[in-house]
């Protein structure tokens, strides 16, 4: 009886380190999961496939001519000057402009504490 035990919990062993090989070789082969898209990510990739009228990839000047705010700062935006702003591009001057204006925010936020405590 003993060595039936015996046996069998070397069975067990076996097959439980067989189990966790697959799946450490399982997990070894799927590649790393992209980080999450945020809401403006996911928002401005759908407005680019709206905009991008023939499917190119890429924004030309009379595509993006509709919003006259992304029109005016297509320059800006063109950081390879080839006539396009492609969506790389595209996040690269999302990550910019935010970064402006999260930095225009913080400067109006030090003046108010500032002209309040001007204010009698």
């Amino acid at each position: 009886m003993r060595i039936h035990s015996c046996f069998s919990a070397a069975l067990l062993a076996v097959a439980l380190a067989s189990c966790m090989a697959a799946q450490s070789q399982a997990t070894a082969a799927q590649p790393e999961a992209a980080p999450a898209k945020s809401r403006g990510e996911l928002k401005a990739e759908r407005q680019f496939q709206m905009l991008d009228a023939n499917g190119d990839g890429k924004l030309s000047r009379a595509e993006v001519a509709l919003l006259p705010p992304l029109a005016a700062a297509f320059d800006e935006a063109d950081t390879d000057h080839d006539g396009f702003v492609g969506m790389d591009e595209v996040r690269t001057f999302a990550v910019q402009y935010r970064a402006r204006r999260e930095q225009a925010k913080r400067e109006a936020a030090a003046r108010e504490p500032a002209s309040a405590a001007a204010k009698p």
